[in-house]
């Protein structure tokens, strides 16, 4: 079997929910893809005061992005920095500890499972069982201890996945993504890239790469890996001299934090399935569009993945796994909640100096700061 099928699946994999802060739609579809290996995770109550929400693309199989479905908001959860209100420096760690639990015995018997039960089971089915809901697994940290076996010495998965996350808490929105899934914000109907593609032929990923002893070819790590930051791969992260953050292709994440106010209507989480076909304007012109007269969060998400569909592979733009996760925020009332002036007030969303982590939609023009880059 080829990279793609005779004829697309589109069968939806779709679900609502909300909590009193906010309510959430998504849906996922394989499409003419031959697998599906996007994943999930939409946990409106990952704490009583804490949102979460991720969408992770899979290259080379789907294990990576099953493994981060299900572990990475866990791992946010049980470091120090979380108790302590600082989310940023939580989350940045989650992403690094996923490459880090994924290798020996213990990860490869996590992966082994996670692969059993996706060759078990349809698209439709792993999204069921590894797409975490309200709060399932949150509180069920596990220590993670070391286990002696045959693969004591795994180095972890040669494939990998993007991830692409969002915490809500409060006023305060903090976004964090390693790859090409990307996160939009609409404010008054305009969007702001809230995350940046981490592709090869960036500067700052260009240096580290040569640096690390990689090379790019054909805007491919090594000829081969289209994405300069994801989780696994870790063919691209053996140089024993450098840190993690500093190998061919690192797990290092932007973290991006936005102080939210009465002008932001929403935020959307997509793989690249979707920014393929519609730039950030165009997704949030069509969603706005399609809230007129749709209520149903998950309804407007599958319009979208039919928008998008190829209706052939002879392009290639369209054939790709799709993953959308639209979160809309509840206006607050002054009869129900006090709204206080700073929270009303709208901070600017800054453009930073440095160019090649400059984030641009190519509809709009808008520019949006990002934190983190190195």
């Amino acid at each position: 079997m080829g990279i793609y099928l005779s004829s697309p699946k589109t069968e939806k994999f779709s679900e609502d929910g909300e909590n009193n802060k906010l309510r959430y739609g998504l849906s996922s579809m394989q499409g003419w893809r031959s697998t599906m290996e996007d994943a999930h995770a939409a946990l409106p109550n990952l704490d009583a005061v804490t949102s979460f929400f991720g969408v992770y693309d899979g290259h080379g199989g789907k294990v990576v992005a099953k493994f981060c479905a299900k572990y990475l908001h866990q791992q946010v959860l049980k470091h120090d920095a979380y108790a302590a209100g600082d989310i940023g420096t939580s989350v940045h760690k989650a992403f690094f500890r996923m490459d880090e639990m994924m290798r020996g015995q213990r990860g490869w018997r996590e992966l082994a499972v996670l692969g059993d039960k996706i060759n078990k089971f349809t698209g439709m089915i792993e999204g069921l069982i590894w797409s975490p809901r309200n709060g399932e697994g949150s509180d069920q940290v596990d220590d993670w201890a070391f286990e002696e076996g045959p693969h004591s010495d795994f180095p972890g998965p040669t494939s990998g996945s993007t991830a692409c996350v969002a915490l809500i808490r409060e006023n305060q929105l903090v976004v964090a993504n390693a790859g090409d899934s990307r996160c939009v914000i609409s404010r008054k109907g305009q969007a702001y890239n809230l995350s940046r593609d981490h592709k090869p032929d960036l500067e700052v990923e260009r240096e580290r790469i040569l640096k690390a002893g990689g090379f790019i070819h054909g805007g491919r790590v090594n000829g081969s890996l289209n994405l300069a930051r994801a989780i696994g791969d870790m063919e691209f992260k053996q140089n024993k001299f450098l840190p993690a953050e500093k190998q061919i292709v690192t797990a290092n994440p932007d973290i991006n934090t936005v102080e939210l106010c009465d002008d932001d209507e929403f935020i959307v989480l997509a793989c690249d399935g979707i920014w393929d076909c519609m730039s950030s304007q165009q997704l949030v012109d069509f969603i706005h569009e399609q809230l007129k007269t749709e209520s149903k969060l998950s309804a407007v998400c599958e319009k979208v993945l039919d928008r998008c569909l190829a209706p052939s592979t002879a392009g290639g733009e369209g054939c790709d796994n799709m993953t959308m996760i639209l979160v809309q925020f509840k206006k607050r009332t002054s009869s129900s909640e006090e709204v206080s002036a700073d929270e009303k007030s709208c901070v600017a969303i800054k453009e930073i100096d440095s160019e090649e982590a400059n984030v641009v939609d190519a509809a709009s023009q808008v520019p949006t700061e990002v934190v983190g880059s190195n």
